[in-house]
């Protein structure tokens, strides 16, 4: 008896002390924590980077109002089919010249009409001397379309508009693209897949003349274009509002359908169809994506390029 009394003490003596209660902790554990959180502040959800992204720039953004970006020159479209393909097209016009005592043929009718339909296009009636000078001694046939400068927007602009609307910005870059019917092609395809803008830079690079504005088939009017004079340091300022710059490349590492980054917000940079993106753009870029092309091209018009990654990106969004 002795011995297990000892046994009993010994092993009393060995606990720590008395065992507490837990104080109340296990019923406030089972007690609710509140509504949920909303979206907006909730880490990880897309509202919250959308929520995050917006209070950066409104924290960087000029107190001023912006009045747009720079302007390209004024542009003269001369010769009867091409005069009357821009008006048929929508391409922005200030004023009609019409060559004195002309020939009044079926394509200068159809001119006079569809500008008098615009009822915003001045006509004007000049010399043939006069057209001469304007035209730097071009053919102009009899007709000429003044079409005034456009006005590029800002960068910042492009992710400020989808971030108005709740969106992660898709944007588009062109790196050495030099053709005006691919960026106006290019422009067409952001409009379709629900793209936030296009940028492209001042030097080397397609400018929105007439010739890209027909090709974007109207919808230059509602897609933006922002002109920079450094598209590394602009990829770079797309960065710190945290998008990602996915670069196209036929070497890529990925291809476009396996990566998921493009589903948020991100720039996707194009380069030209014969020297592809250039050494600093390609640098800056955090992923090189290629096309799967099983049947052996080896490459794409690079305005058939972008619809391709713009649908792919699309998709994912939906």
């Amino acid at each position: 008896m002795a011995g297990n009394s000892q046994r009993r003490n010994r092993r009393t003596s060995n606990k720590k002390g008395a065992t507490v209660g837990s104080g109340g902790q296990r019923r406030r554990g089972l007690e609710g924590k509140g509504p949920t959180p909303k979206a907006e502040d909730r880490k990880k959800h897309k509202k919250n980077r959308i929520a995050t992204a917006k209070a950066r720039q409104a924290a960087t953004r000029r107190p001023a109002p912006r009045r747009g970006g720079s302007k390209g020159p004024s542009e003269m479209v001369v010769g009867r089919n091409p005069v009357f393909e821009a008006l048929r097209d929508g391409v922005p016009a200030t004023t009609l010249y019409v060559q004195q005592y002309i020939d009044n043929d079926e394509r200068v009718r159809e001119a006079l009409q569809l500008a008098g339909e615009r009822g915003n296009i001045n006509l004007m009636e000049a010399p043939r001397a006069e057209l001469d000078r304007m035209t730097n001694g071009l053919n102009h046939q009899g007709l000429v379309l003044q079409v005034p400068p456009y006005e590029y927007a800002e960068p910042q602009d492009l992710t400020a508009a989808a971030y108005d609307n709740g969106e992660d910005p898709l944007i588009v870059a062109l790196d050495g693209v030099t053709d005006p019917r691919n960026l106006g092609a290019i422009v067409r395809s952001t409009s379709a897949f629900g793209g936030h803008g296009v940028v492209v830079p001042e030097r080397r690079a397609a400018g929105m003349t007439a010739g890209a504005w027909k090709s974007s088939a109207g919808t230059a009017a509602r897609t933006p274009v922002s002109r920079v004079t450094n598209l590394t340091r602009a990829l770079e300022a797309y960065k710190k509002e945290g998008l990602t710059i996915v670069g196209l490349a036929a070497d890529g590492e990925h291809t476009v359908e396996e990566l998921e980054q493009i589903a948020g917000p991100v720039v996707i940079v194009i380069g030209s169809e014969g020297k592809g993106l250039g050494r600093l753009v390609g640098e800056t870029c955090d992923y090189r994506v290629r096309i799967s092309m099983p049947g052996g091209a080896e490459s794409l018009n690079a305005g058939v390029a972008a619809g391709i990654v713009l649908y792919e990106a699309a998709r994912r969004r939906a």
